[in-house]
């Protein structure tokens, strides 16, 4: 991997380094000093093999960008841009000056995501909880004693109905037959779109007579337009265009065919993975995305395990995985884990489990960690709130277990911050308090002396 050498930097009597130009005790600054960026140059090396060409983009400045994506809640391009303008941004990644110009692409963060995959997120998580134990946000006893939970991480698909996907699912077989350049009988470019607006409608008026009325008529649209392209098919030259075409045929004949209620439906085209979870919410009936299972420290509410879970698994059966990851992320096996009534039949031996609502045979300390298993739901609730955890931008499953292991990320750099944060204020505190005790004793001192001279 041919890196850009920063190690000697051309010294400029104009260009002020950026230690001269930020406050150092800034909690960023401290961060950065917390976490092990040789690693990343290590482990990433390998993603990159090449020794020739243009110097590949140094794996500090990927993660750490990636950090604080997920810290502030932003997306591709909006880290970039105020990577920019924030020169704390800038030494984080391990600049030296003031850099004017946008670093990378936004769009050589989605190469990266995929060269590193779920795997290398997970070091990045890795890294944040040694950062935490570096500094003195997590103790390594409560590593042994772990809270889990599943949520649901929603896809960023519109509310899946019927109409939608049958009149997508038509222009985009219309599409690949203009794009292959074969002539349909009909397109229902003018029908569709109009009839698919009717069913809205009468769905709001309460006609469902019609409007099941008018999706088989829309059903039917779709389906001749398949049929159609599918009668011209040899007429596609093999190639990358012929694979697409084959693959939204059968995607097509799925969702037309696909009973009205079962498992393993198609809720979005562009995402055929998605799952449909209920989890009984008033507000919410159902959630359209990928179950994530979520393992936090008990005391300090800080991650050390997350995995998307594709399927919609019984929470039970996932005990087993959460508490694997768990002990390759920390390197040593939880002895003790609360989890809620929804993982009962779970079947772990190796480490003690407390289900919500048991009674028999705790002691005080048990029952006071139990009840602290609620505890992860404020936690959850600020990675959807303060994180990215609530909408997944990435395509496919690959995706969903990239995002969800970075949305734990940005959790544990806020918890990381924050205590720095509080700990130099408490500090700047003690300073002051000391600095106001010693004026009054030198005042004192001096009223002492003046009054025996006099």
């Amino acid at each position: 991997m041919k890196h850009r050498n920063r190690t000697r930097e051309q010294e400029d009597l104009l260009r002020p380094r950026l230690v001269d130009l930020i406050d150092m005790r800034h909690e960023l600054v401290k961060l950065a000093a917390l976490i092990d960026w040789e690693f990343f140059d290590q482990e990433w090396a390998g993603f990159f093999p090449s020794t020739t060409g243009r110097p590949a983009t140094p794996p500090r400045l990927v993660a750490g960008l990636m950090y604080l994506q997920h810290l502030h809640r932003l997306s591709d391009e909006a880290v970039v841009d105020r990577w920019v303008e924030n020169p704390y941004f800038q030494h984080f990644t391990g600049e030296t000056f003031f850099q004017h110009r946008a670093p990378i692409h936004p769009s050589s963060l989605s190469r990266w995501r995929d060269r590193i995959g779920d795997e290398g997120a997970e070091w990045l998580l890795t890294k944040t909880i040694e950062a935490g134990r570096a500094g003195g946000v997590v103790k390594d006893e409560s590593l042994s004693q772990v809270s889990i939970d599943t949520t649901v991480m929603e896809k960023n698909i519109a509310y899946p109905t019927d109409a939608r996907l049958f009149e997508k699912a038509r222009a985009r077989i219309v599409a690949l037959a203009q794009e292959a350049g074969i002539k349909l009988r009909q397109t229902y470019a003018r029908k569709a779109p109009s009839l698919a607006a009717q069913v809205g409608r009468y769905a709001h008026a309460r006609q469902f007579k019609r409007m099941r009325k008018a999706l088989r008529t829309l059903k039917g649209y779709t389906g001749r337009v398949m049929r159609d392209l599918r009668r011209q098919l040899g007429l596609i030259p093999a190639g990358a265009l012929r694979e697409t075409v084959l693959d939204t045929l059968v995607l097509v004949s799925r969702l037309l065919h696909q009973p009205a209620k079962g498992s393993g439906k198609i809720y979005a085209l562009h995402e055929p993975d998605v799952d449909c979870i209920s989890k009984g919410k008033a507000r919410v009936r159902y959630e359209f995305g990928t179950k994530v299972s979520i393992a936090t420290t008990i005391k300090e509410g800080f991650v050390v395990g997350m995995r998307a879970l594709p399927g919609n698994p019984y929470d039970g059966h996932t005990l087993s995985e959460a508490l694997e990851q768990v002990e390759i992320l920390t390197d040593q096996r939880p002895a003790l884990a609360v989890v809620d009534r929804g993982y009962r039949g779970h079947g772990v031996e190796k480490t003690r489990v407390l289900i919500s609502g048991s009674r028999r045979g705790l002691t005080p300390t048990l029952k006071k960690l139990l009840r602290r298993r609620s505890a992860i739901e404020p936690e959850i609730g600020h990675m959807k709130t303060d994180g990215r955890l609530a909408r997944c931008p990435l395509k496919g499953l690959r995706g969903d277990a990239i995002f969800a292991v970075l949305c734990g990320c940005g959790h544990n750099i806020r918890k990381i911050l924050n205590h720095l944060r509080s700990l130099f204020a408490y500090l700047l505190a003690e300073i002051l308090t000391a600095m106001q005790t010693t004026r009054g004793i030198i005042a004192g001192n001096q009223g002492s002396y003046i009054a025996a001279a006099a």
